[in-house]
Formats: C-alpha cells, sequence, structure tokens
C-alpha cells in the first residue's frame, strides 16, 4: 500500500512536471507582463485611452511611485500571525511594490528616474536582508517575492542605463527567498499558491529551469485542491503529503463546508480577503506560463479559475448566500484580483462571465492590496497580447 502511493505521488509530480515544463529559452521580461503587454500599455497610456489613462494616473499619482522613496531594509524581517510582530514585513512588501510600479512607470514614460528609483529599492535589500522569521516568514517571502521577480524582471530587460549590483540582487533571491518558497506549504492554499508565484517568478528571472519545474509541478498540484469542480466528486481534491485522510478531515481544512460547487474554493468560507489572494496567484502563475510558451489556460486551471472567478463575484455583488454556503454568511472583499484571469478568460478566450465582468469593470482601475496584487487594470484589461 505504500509503494502503491509513492508511485502514485511521483506520477502526479510527473505528470505536472511535464504540464508545466520550463521553456528553453526564458522569455524576458517574462513574469506576468511581457515586452509586448508594456508595449501595448504604453500605447494606450500614450494614446489617453481608457481604463489604461486612468490606472496610470492612479499609479503616478500613489505613493510608490515617488522617485525619492527610500529603501527601509533590515537584515531580518520578522513577522508573526498576521503580521504581529511586524518589523519589516509591510516595509519589504511595500518597497518591493514600488519596485514594480517604479518599473511599470518606467516603461511608460522611459524617464529614467523612475528606473533609478526601482533599482535603489532593490540595492538596498540585497546589501542588507539576510532572512525571514516567525510563523508568517514563508507567507511574507512568497508576497515580497512576487513583486521584487516582476520589477526586477522588467529593469534587467528593458533599462539600458546599467544595473550594477544585478549580480547581488540575484544572489538575494537565489539564497534568501527561492529556497524558503520552493518548500510550499500545507497551510491554507493562499499559502502555497503565494509562494509558488514568488517561485515561478524568481525562477524566470534566474533562468532556473530545475526550480521552474519543481514550482509549477506543487502550482498545478495545489489549483485542484483549492477550486472544486463537481468532476472531482463528492469531495474535494487534496496535495500529496496533506495528511487530509478522511471526510472530515478535508471538511475541516474546507472551513466546515461539506457541499461542494463549481468555484468553491477552499477559503471561500473563511473571507474574500484570502480567497482573493489565492485568486490572484492562480492568474498570475498561468499568465507567467502563457508568456514562457504554456497556456495554461485553455486546460483544468483554465476552468479552475473561470469558476472560482464567477463563483466569489456573485456574492461580492452582493447575491445572498444560500443557507448551504457558509451557513449562510459569506465575508466579502475580494479585493483588486480579477483584472489579470478575467482578461485570460473572457477577453481573450471569449467565455462571457457576467458577473466576474462586472466587478471587474466596477473595481476599475484596479490598484493595490499593499501585499502583491498590483495595477491588474493597466498591465491585464484588453490586453491582447
Amino acid at each position: 500500500m505504500a509503494v502503491s502511493r509513492v508511485l502514485l505521488l511521483a506520477a502526479v509530480i510527473l505528470a505536472s512536471t511535464v504540464a508545466g515544463a520550463a521553456p528553453a529559452p526564458f522569455t524576458h521580461p517574462g513574469v506576468l507582463v511581457s515586452r509586448a503587454q508594456l508595449d501595448f500599455v504604453r500605447g494606450r497610456v500614450q494614446a489617453n485611452a481608457q481604463p489604461w489613462k486612468a490606472a496610470f494616473d492612479q499609479l503616478i499619482a500613489s505613493s510608490y511611485a515617488s522617485t525619492s522613496r527610500k529603501p527601509k531594509a533590515r537584515s531580518v524581517v520578522e513577522c508573526g500571525p498576521y503580521s504581529n510582530p511586524n518589523n519589516g514585513c509591510t516595509d519589504e512588501r511595500e518597497d518591493a511594490i514600488a519596485a514594480y510600479t517604479d518599473a511599470l512607470a518606467w516603461y511608460v514614460t522611459r524617464n529614467a528616474a523612475y528606473a533609478a528609483a526601482a533599482i535603489r529599492l532593490m540595492d538596498g535589500w540585497s546589501a542588507t536582508i539576510t532572512s525571514h522569521t516567525n510563523s508568517n516568514a514563508p507567507l511574507q517571502t512568497g508576497w515580497a517575492g512576487s513583486s521584487w521577480a516582476r520589477a526586477a524582471e522588467i529593469i534587467r530587460y528593458t533599462y539600458t542605463g546599467g544595473w550594477p549590483q544585478l549580480s547581488r540582487f540575484s544572489t538575494m533571491l537565489r539564497n534568501v527567498y527561492l529556497p524558503v518558497v520552493i518548500k510550499g506549504s500545507n497551510s491554507n492554499g493562499n499559502w502555497e499558491l503565494t509562494m509558488m508565484e514568488a517561485a515561478v517568478g524568481i525562477s524566470v528571472f534566474l533562468d532556473d529551469k530545475s526550480s521552474y519545474d519543481t514550482a509549477m509541478a506543487k502550482y498545478l498540484a495545489r489549483v485542484p485542491a483549492y477550486v472544486y469542480l463537481t468532476s472531482d466528486g463528492a469531495l474535494p481534491k487534496v496535495t500529496p503529503g496533506s495528511g487530509l485522510n478522511t471526510r472530515d478531515k478535508i471538511i475541516a481544512y474546507w472551513q466546515g463546508q461539506s457541499t461542494f460547487v463549481d468555484g468553491l474554493t477552499q477559503e471561500t468560507c473563511r473571507d474574500f480577503v484570502h480567497t482573493g489572494y489565492g485568486i490572484a496567484s492562480i492568474s498570475d502563475v498561468a499568465e507567467t506560463s502563457r508568456i514562457q510558451g504554456n497556456d495554461l489556460y485553455s486546460g483544468e486551471v483554465g476552468t479552475r479559475l473561470r469558476y472560482a472567478l464567477g463563483f466569489q463575484a456573485q456574492y461580492e455583488l452582493g447575491a445572498a448566500p444560500p443557507s448551504w454556503l457558509c451557513k449562510g454568511s459569506v465575508k466579502r472583499g475580494l479585493g483588486p484580483v480579477t483584472e489579470v484571469g478575467f482578461n485570460a478568460m473572457s477577453f481573450r478566450l471569449g467565455n462571457t462571465m457576467t458577473n466576474t465582468r462586472t466587478l471587474t469593470e466596477r473595481n476599475r482601475p484596479a490598484g493595490t492590496n499593499n501585499l502583491f496584487v498590483a495595477w491588474g487594470t493597466l498591465t491585464h484589461a484588453q490586453n491582447p497580447n
């Protein structure tokens, strides 16, 4: 029996790895946004077209776009439950988002001051940080690592003004961030999805095919265990090694929910905020994979993402939950997380997605959640590339 389980696990990992295998070579810039996507955004902003111009104005007006921002780096970032204690947690996340914000501002405006600002933030942290600690360390590493990788890709591959400390920044990602996030997590699903987003992005930046394959395998195992489809059977799927080997354990892990329908997520009955984190990372990894030549949107990942967006969107818009769902009460607050997935599944692939469209358009321009989601309307609204 033990041998059978080992063989099954090996088969799952092998299938996932093949399905999401690293390209040869990687496309750069290629973490969440490609050069073609950036060119599209730049053209729309220069043409004063909406919603991109409003989204860019929002970005530029934010504190993240300040060219005088100084990094608040520290050697050890300590993050307890819900970032309490918060010793550098907010500073690190916001500096990473600011670097990504400056990188986008640089590409659209070609103002080198923005590129220099992004580099200054990345250099400040690469010269200082050595580790993350306390209970939220893995999640914190994933949040910040996701933004660092996006920012670094844009600057490295589009800015010609030089980045003398590029090697040091690469070493930081390889030694401080990647070893933590690549391990994954058996906590709530948004943890592992965020960590895999960081791992995939960092692997692209480092041209690390082995780590990319490992991260994609874990992502492709986690997505079916996070978003339920009727085809899964009476109970949701679980990830290998999760220990969720009974019906009672699975229901407890799904926040006590015992009725399962298409698009329900493992954290729907926890709250929509954390559900939004999971949906965002599912979308972001799929987008990076598409840029790297493997379109996950057209398969199972896309189907689960489409249903997850639609299911949460209807209640986020105000629909009353039935008595069988979360005991008749949901905690709304999905956040600015729908643009990437909606663009892929509706605008590119033609799915109707009425509720998701209404929610996405209502929330435009989508800004940032101050953790790792940022500027989705600018980068992905009606972006055909």
